[in-house]
């Protein structure tokens, strides 16, 4: 027997087919007739950005600009991370003792107030540094990405030559084909950028490509290269993937949701005036009264209104479908779509939409102390890719310009570029509670009172200033409030106790001290 009809033998005697050997994978990575409409790529980030970048931008902007909840969220994101403005303090410390240099640092900190005035800082004269920042984030957030170029030129009052132009992403020509200015480089959606992914020059548009309706009769180059030094790329790279070069909008997640939730309000709206328009229909053998009624382009026009009964021709009918929607169904699909917009953005659903008849104190409670988690991560996004670089760059004009005289800059400029930047704080959830675990935790040494001064967005040094002053002036008034520590105790009984004096009782109390009795080393005689 030949070996194929010793196979076949086995065959028939086997008719049932072997089973075939499986592939060991994850579920996610099967395909079958259910993921089957499931595509993927492989592509890289900026490849898939490249496609989709002009219209996400275009789509984001018009939902900020037509949706309450999409412009909620920008408005969120904006005050949640900057507030009113974030505050610089110097940290530049004397090179015997390392205490803070004091002169210094206020020399320092009014020269970068009075930078910071409008016509000083804005090249177009328009948004001081609290509006730049503001402008910044929001356009971070609507857009993906915001530039400021520096540009090192007096203006209005500055006595530093620097100022700051905002360009909106648009104007970075993300088609711009050139050839590499250095060996090894490549140009990449407006940017070239070196072997190991460094910026080395940016490609941007002399004017806006949609503004349009301004012509200029005034020739000008299409294209402005500002090398990187000069310009600031702010957009979340923690979030992107390796390799990212550019930014997508932070609603880009939700946008199918907002333009689907736009159309159910609008046909809930619609359905809702249609049905509450009460109309009546009369037919008659003789048919309308007016049986000519409006016509136009030989058509007859029929205006239906609340409250109004229409004649009809005999033999017509009139079909009227049902406008009412099953009860119950647009607050459970709203709050749905709101709550997925929000995780996408990184903030809690009552954030967003304002909404706490579904929560309670304590849910309440832990969803504002997750957003302020992910409001500090962007405040440090901003420290490193805004701040810091801006002020650094700021100093060095500053010291060449002559508003500010620091004698070894030169020699170690890291020791004055060491700042503290002081975001908002956060109010207390909770005043009673968090109050006394801050005490608690400066007490133990946990914490500084520079920590907790901190985090509700006030400076220490300040504070004491102006608690020293408070002070001095209510001892001068001869006043005693229950804010004075060393006056009243925690009850509000007086900390100031008679010597030598007998009670009510006939005793005579013990030495001055704490309610206690316990008095202090000086005292009681122990030095």
């Amino acid at each position: 027997m030949g070996v194929r009809s010793a196979w076949r033998e086995l065959w028939r005697s086997n008719p049932e087919p072997m089973p075939k050997p499986r592939a060991r994978m994850f579920g996610g990575a099967q395909s079958s007739r259910l993921t089957s409409d499931w595509v993927t790529s492989v592509t890289s980030a900026d490849q898939e950005i490249k496609g989709s970048l002009k219209r996400l931008r275009s789509r984001s902007r018009q939902l900020v600009r037509d949706n309450d909840y999409a412009k909620s969220t920008v408005r969120v994101v904006r005050n949640a991370v900057v507030g009113t403005g974030v505050r610089l303090q110097a940290q530049i410390r004397r090179q015997r003792g390392g205490k803070l240099d004091t002169r210094l640092n206020e020399q320092i900190e009014k020269a970068w107030s009075n930078w910071g005035r409008k016509d000083s800082c804005n090249t177009a004269g328009q948004l001081c540094f609290a509006d730049i920042e503001k402008l910044a984030v929001s356009s971070m957030c609507e857009s993906g990405e915001v530039f400021v170029r520096i540009v090192r030129q007096k203006f209005g009052r500055s006595k530093v030559n620097f100022a700051l132009e905002i360009l909106e992403a648009d104007q970075l020509d993300e088609d711009y084909q050139s050839p590499a200015r250095t060996a090894g480089s490549v140009w990449r959606m407006g940017i070239e950028i070196d072997r190991f992914g460094r910026a080395l020059n940016y490609a941007f548009l002399s004017r806006h490509p949609g503004d349009t309706a301004f012509p200029t009769q005034a020739k000008e180059r299409r294209h402005i290269i500002v090398p990187a030094k000069d310009v600031v790329h702010l957009f979340d790279r923690a979030s992107g993937r390796p390799g990212q070069t550019r930014g997508v909008p932070w609603l880009s997640s939700g946008m199918q949701r907002m333009h689907h939730l736009d159309g159910w309000e609008q046909a809930s709206v619609v359905r809702a005036r249609a049905s509450s328009a009460l109309m009546g229909f009369i037919t008659s053998p003789e048919g309308e009264l007016d049986p000519g009624g409006e016509v136009y382009d030989n058509e007859r026009v029929s205006g239906f209104e609340p409250g109004q009964f229409k004649y009809l021709q005999p033999g017509e009918s009139v079909s009227i479908p049902d406008m009412d929607s099953p009860t119950g169904e647009y607050e459970p699909f709203l709050r749905a779509q709101l709550r997925a917009l929000a995780s996408g953005v990184g903030c809690s659903y009552e954030t967003i939409s304002n909404d706490y008849s579904q929560s309670n104190y304590s849910s309440s409670r832990l969803a504002l102390l997750q957003d302020r988690d992910n409001w500090r991560s962007i405040q440090q996004l901003m420290r490193e890719q805004f701040y810091q670089p801006i002020y650094e760059a700021w100093l060095e004009m500053a010291v060449l310009s002559g508003a500010l005289n620091l004698p070894t800059y030169e020699t170690e400029p890291e020791r004055y570029e060491a700042v503290r930047w002081v975001f908002r704080g956060y109010s207390y959830v909770d005043p009673q509670k968090e109050i006394a675990a801050q005490k608690a935790a400066v007490r133990s040494g946990f914490k500084t009172l520079a920590d907790c001064v901190a985090e509700n967005g006030g400076d220490l040094d300040e504070l004491l200033v102006a608690r020293q002053a408070e002070l001095a002036k209510l001892d001068e008034m001869n006043i005693i409030t229950d804010t004075d520590p060393s006056a009243v105790n925690g009850s509000g009984a007086s900390q100031y106790k008679p010597v030598n004096t007998i009670d009510a009782f006939g005793d005579t109390p013990p030495p001055s001290g704490d309610d206690a009795g316990n008095v202090g080393e000086e005292e009681s005689g122990n030095y």
